[in-house]
This record gives structure tokens, sequence and C-alpha cells, in this order.
């Protein structure tokens, strides 16, 4: 067995290489073994062993068990991340947290948050580009903002082999109704010398309908979208050159499309009679889509890493520079526009929301190992500008199909332009001292500029579209700066080789949406021109961050090899002393004394056999809570947070065969008004035959059937209200999936 350790953009995998027939055949590495290394928990490698924290790791072999049976990337993590929340099967992760808080989502070290939330950081790639994926739970102050409830850490495919060589991967899946067959395709080529290595990755998907256990077509996710027929391709290619012994150089090149064709779409009847009478008989999916606009997920990435090991003084460098360009669209939906004042009527109209993305960033890390103390330091620098508009479609023609049909008539700004540039250092601390007992500690210092451009308010430019005033003054914009510091500290004990637990703390912070808060203002109109009477200005009334401090005891027992017992748990504690509140009405930014807090148990337990019989599973039991005046601690508001969970498995895994059945349970949850969430259970199977060439996959999603509505469709008809149809998306019925995959 040959062991061989190579740099990745911020992570250095074991690949463990089978000596077979076939040279370079590479199996995935074995996720909970006590010998991964992973560099998501301090920005530098580490076994696992050594990690003062919980810790998960997905490999390719479980990934793709999942996705080849059937299941998406959200729920796939939901499913195997103990504090992950259950995903849903639309395009939207929003309020899919971490322990209750917000989670900060990467490919390849690179953030796929924005400031301006759109949450689509998982509408990002396709999982047959996907090497690994890394997670540390909790609140962390490694990455910076963002990160107040956990990090998830994508590890793109890179080159490898030194031959050529290929992979194909084909698949299907249908509930067995009309029109509801998903089809994909995917093939890689790599190869390269000793000193020069490329892999290319293309990935395409096209779905079709998706069918809820009744056989009543699911109603299209109007405002956030949903994956019915959508069309996807994504494009990954990575070049790893070999400039010296002790020098690497890791290029990724990566074009993602994610996109609705133009096919059946949510009809709300002839001028829209179904929503305006709240008719629910109206409402249907049906054919004869046709917009301007719809909705979208397209980016493109670039990342370009060094690294150096054994330099100034016996220390090992990573230098990496990346940009990343996302253009979102959203799909036409009823506009959000306030009640206008008195003497303005405005006709019944569709609008899409549009928004664009820049970042650039650099990010500089070392690591000196010197007796018994380990350093890792360095310095992160980025820069992201933003763009937001809405498209207003002609009523008219919008209200003949009933929103089949949608045609441009002008755009409108739906946000101030917002840049926003950060400058961090951080540096982290281990001192062993003894064998088992280790003494972490690390501080991150993070400045944050932000820059807004003056911006007529949205509403007023939705009235002057419709002929009510042609003028309007402007919300001033402006800049602030502000800083935020974040310290860590953790205490690691050993008992043994397999066995480690620990306590530590950690603060995090979250990221204040910048062109969400400001751009709004009371409006007087007078002689066709909108008088701004009063507003918010960033510089007199600015954003901080708002930190969370954590406390974590936990412990972690990892296989030494293939067999045996694994398990990992954690007990924590979250809080946030502070709350930021927006008053849309008096025009002010300011921090109150509201606590929110999450504290619970995350953990998992498993153990597999030498013959191959597998079980285990996973729980999240948190309570959320905020802290009110007159009633003291009582539950969040379920337009945030989510239920506890659990999942449980059994299955077989030997040489040529696998087989799992799985079951995930969501809980109910009720928040301090009587809001309540509910929740469901629903059974997997999943499995794969090894063939002479190549493996079949199979996998039944919802084995029995069970109606439910998702936690997603459940929130937005908190969020949107009546008609309860229109966005009471449910559950998908019974699908069943198929596919081949072979390595060749």
């Amino acid at each position: 067995m040959k062991k061989r350790y190579s740099f990745s953009i911020l992570l250095l995998t074991v690949i463990t290489t089978k000596v077979s027939g076939q040279t370079g055949k590479m199996d995935s590495i074995i996720t909970h073994n006590i010998h991964e290394v992973i560099m998501v928990s301090s920005r530098s490698p580490k076994q696992i062993s050594d990690i003062p924290g919980t810790v998960w790791v997905i490999s390719d072999k479980e990934l793709q068990a999942q996705i080849r049976g059937g299941a998406g990337l959200k729920e796939v993590l939901g499913n195997m991340i103990p504090g992950f929340d259950f995903g849903n099967q639309g395009r939207t992760n929003y309020a899919q947290n971490m322990r209750g808080r917000n989670v900060l989502v990467m490919i390849n070290g690179i953030s796929l948050n924005s400031t301006r939330a759109t949450s689509r950081q998982f509408d990002a790639i396709d999982p047959f580009n996907i090497e690994v994926i890394e997670v540390l739970s909790g609140a962390s102050s490694i990455y910076g903002g963002d990160s107040t409830g956990g990090i998830i850490n994508i590890i793109t495919k890179k080159p490898v082999r030194d031959q050529l060589a290929f992979e194909t991967s084909v698949g299907l899946k249908s509930g067995f109704h009309k029109d509801d067959l998903d089809k994909r395709i995917a093939q890689s080529i790599e190869g390269g010398t000793d000193r020069v290595k490329f892999r290319l990755g293309a990935a395409f998907t096209q779905n079709e309908g998706a069918f809820d256990a009744k056989g009543n077509q699911i109603i299209t996710d109007v405002k956030q979208a949903d994956f019915q027929y959508n069309r996807s391709i994504d494009l990954l290619g990575g070049i790893s050159a070999k400039i010296a012994p002790n020098q690497d150089l890791n290029v990724d090149l990566q074009y993602y499309n994610s996109k609705v064709r133009n096919k059946r779409w949510l009809s709300f009847g002839e001028n829209f009679v179904g929503f305006t009478t709240k008719n629910p008989d109206l409402i249907n999916v049906s054919d004869g889509a046709d917009s301007d606009i719809v909705p979208r997920t397209e980016r493109f990435m670039a990342n370009l890493q060094y690294n150096a090991r054994n330099i100034w003084g016996g220390q090992n460098l990573i230098l990496q520079a990346y940009g990343r360009r996302e253009e979102v669209d959203f799909g036409a939906s009823f506009a959000e526009v306030p009640k206008p004042p008195a003497g303005i009527t405005l006709p019944v109209f569709l609008s899409s929301a549009r928004g664009n993305t820049n970042v650039y960033g650099v990010k500089l890390v070392l690591n000196k190992k010197w007796k018994s103390f380990n350093f890792t330091y360095g310095v992160d620098g980025d820069y992201e500008s933003f763009t937001g508009d809405q498209a207003i479609f002609n009523p008219q023609i919008s209200a003949q199909s009933g929103g089949l049909v949608n045609r441009t008539d002008t755009f409108v700004g739906r946000y101030p332009d917002t840049k926003i540039s950060t400058l961090s250092g951080f540096i982290q601390a281990d001192w062993n001292i003894t064998d088992q007992l280790t003494l972490s500690g690390g501080v991150r210092q993070q400045f944050i500029n932000v820059k807004l451009d003056d911006f007529v308010g949205f509403k007023e430019q939705v009235y002057m579209n419709f002929g009510y005033g042609n003028s309007a003054d402007a919300v001033k914009g402006g800049k602030n700066n502000y800083d935020v510091t974040l310290l860590n500290s953790s205490l690691l004990y050993k008992l043994n080789p397999s066995w480690q637990t620990w306590l530590n703390f950690s603060q995090g912070f979250a990221v204040p949406d910048a062109a969400k808060s400001y751009g709004f203002g009371k409006y007087q109109l007078e002689n066709n021109h909108w008088n701004l009477l009063n507003s918010m200005n960033i510089a007199e009334q600015p954003l901080s961050g708002i930190k969370t401090d954590q406390m974590e005891l936990g412990f972690r027992h990892n296989r030494t090899s293939e067999a045996g017992l694994f398990a990992q748990g954690s007990v924590f504690y979250a809080v946030s002393n502070k709350t930021l509140k927006i008053d849309n009405a008096a025009f002010t930014i300011s921090l109150l004394d509201q606590k929110l807090r999450n504290f619970g148990f995350e953990g998992a337990l498993g153990y597999r056999f030498s013959q191959g019989l597998e079980f285990g599973g996973n729980v999240l039991l948190m309570k959320s809570e905020t802290k009110t005046i007159d009633k003291g601690w009582q539950n969040q508001s379920v337009y945030t947070t989510n239920p506890s969970k659990f999942m449980i498995y059994t299955g077989w895994n030997a040489k040529q065969f696998s087989l799992r059945l799985q079951m995930q349970n969501s809980l109910n949850y009720t928040d301090l008004v009587g809001m309540k969430i509910s929740g469901y259970t629903l059974f997997d199977i999943v499995g794969d035959v090894k063939l002479n060439r190549g493996t079949l996959n199979f996998g039944i999603q919802n084995i029995f059937n069970r109606q439910y509505t998702t936690i997603w469709g459940q929130r937005s008809e908190f969020f949107y209200g009546a008609p309860q149809k229109a966005f009471a998306y449910q559950g998908r019925g019974s699908t069943f999936s198929v596919g081949y995959t072979i390595n060749y």
C-alpha cells in the first residue's frame, strides 16, 4: 500500500493507491479513517485525530452512491452531515443552516457566499466533478464571515494520472409519470507526464417534470425556482505542474450554467383570477411557457494555487489567487411592491429579479513546525461588486396568459450597486504539551470597507414606470468601514490513537447585507417629482458584523481500517448577544441587546463488519431560542431555523455489491408566535453492482411514496401567504434511478 501526498486547492488529501492488475487505478479515500488529512479546520494540513473540533468528510465513493441513487446534492449533505438541515428539492438553500446558523460554502477554498445572499451556493457544481467534501461544524474564525454555523468545503477532482484515462457516467431518474424523466451524462479525460497532468470533466443534466405521491405535478417554485425543466452543464478543467521537487502549481477553471427551459410554468388563470380570487383550482402547471427571463445560475471561476514546501527556514507556503463571476436570474412572479400611496393604482404585474456578482481575491498561508509548536499564519484579501435589477413584464401580455408568457417592458434598479473590500490577517498556533495533550489558539482580524452608490427607491421606480412621476431624488450612497476581531482556543486530549476528546471556544460573525439594508426611503410626489423626505445613509447609520460565541465539548473514535467503529459527537452552545435591527419606518439601523442562542447535541455512530454488514446513523438535537423582554427565552422564528432531525441506515457493502436502506426523520417545530413546521419521515434505497466493466448504480427515493410538504414549502406559506397552493411546494413521490459508470 503506497500513499501519495498531493497539495490541492486548500486540501492535502490522502489517496490510497490500490495495486491491482491496472496501473494507476485509484480507490476513493475511506471516510472516518484516522489517517485522513484535511485543511478545513486550520488552513494547514492536519490529520483528523489532531483536530479539536467536529469534522465530517464525505468521500467521492459515498457521495456518488447517493447521487447516482437519485438524491440531489443538498439532500445528500443533509442526510450525511448531522448538523446540516435536510435539503429541499428546489434551487434555493435558504435557511438550510448548520446548527441553526449560517453556513459558509466554498469550492476549493473559494467562498460561494456573497454579501447579497441569493441562497444558491449548491447550484454551483455537478457532483460528477467533486472529489471529496470537508465539513467543520460550528462557529469558526478560520475563514472570516458567514461561518457562524459551520463550513462546507467542496473539493473538486484533480488530475492524478500520468497516463491517458477516461470516466463515463450516464443515468436516468423517473417517477413513471408523463413528462417525468431526468437524464444525465458526464465524461472526463485526464493524463499527462510526471511533471504536468491535466483533467477535463464535463457533466450535462436535463430534467423534466416532478410529481408528488398523489401523482400531481409539483407546483413550480415561482419565487426561488426549482429544477423542473432545468438544463445544466458543468465544465471543469484542471492542470497540475511540478515546478520543482518542493514546488507545485495548480490551475482550475470552471464554467457552470444551470437554466430552466421555456416549457411549462405556473399559470394563475386568465387575468390572474386564481391569484386575485385566491382560487386554488385555477392555479396549475401548464404548457406554453415563454418568458424573456427564466431562472438561471451562470458562474465562471478561476483559481490558481502555488505550493512550496520547506522554504524560508522550513516553512510551507500556499499562495492562491482566484476570481468568480456569477449571474443569477429568478423566475416570473408577482412583484413585492408595498401598498401604493393614495391616488396611485398599479396593475397586477409580474417581474423577475437579477443579480450579478464579481469576486476577486488572494490568499497567502504559511505554516511552520518547530519542536512541539506548529504555527499557521497568513493574510486574505478580496474585492466584491454587486449589481441587482428587476425586469418589469408587460402586464397585459402576462395577464392574458395567466403568467405563462412574459415580455420585458423595462428594467428598474432593485438594489444599490455595492462594492465591498476586505483585508484580514490571522495566526493559529498549536502547542503539543505532551504526546496526548495539545493546546491550540488563534486570532483573526478582519477589516471591511463597504461602498454604495446613490439609488432611487425601487418602488418609486416602479411607480414612474406606470406613469406616476417622471423624476425622483436619489437616496444618498456612501461608504463605511468596520472591523471584527475573532478568537478561538481549544484543548485536545488523545486517549489513544483512535479516541480523542476536546473542549473548544470559537467565534464567528455574520456578514450584514448592505444592498438590502439601504437604498429605500420615504418619498412624496409633488409636481410629477418624487421628493425624498427621509432615508438611511450608510455613513450615518453604519453596519457592523454580529459575533457568535460558541463553546463545544466533543469526542471522536476513528476507524484504523475499513471495518470497525466510527463515533463522533459534541455538545455545543452558541450565543449572539446582539441583533441587527433595520427599521424601515423610522429609517434607522441599530444593534439591539437581544440574544440569540442555539444549543444541543450533534453526533454520528456507525459500525462496519469485515464481512460487509454495516449500520449506523446521525442526529441533531437542538434548541434555537431568542430572548424576549417580557417572556424570556422563546423558540426562534420558523423563518430562520429548522427542526431537530435524525437519520439511520443499514446495509451491505461487499466487493462486488452494495445495498443501503436509510431513513430520514425531521421533527416538528413551533416558534414563539405559534407558527409550525411539520416533520416527516422518508425511506430511500441506494445500491450498486460491480460488473466486469464498470459499475451499475440504482436507487429508489421515497420508497413508501409519502405525501409531504417540504420545509421550504411550509416556510413559503408563511412568507407569501395565500393562495396556499401556489407556495406549498410538495416533496417528490417515489422515484427510481439507474446509472452506469465506467473508468477506462
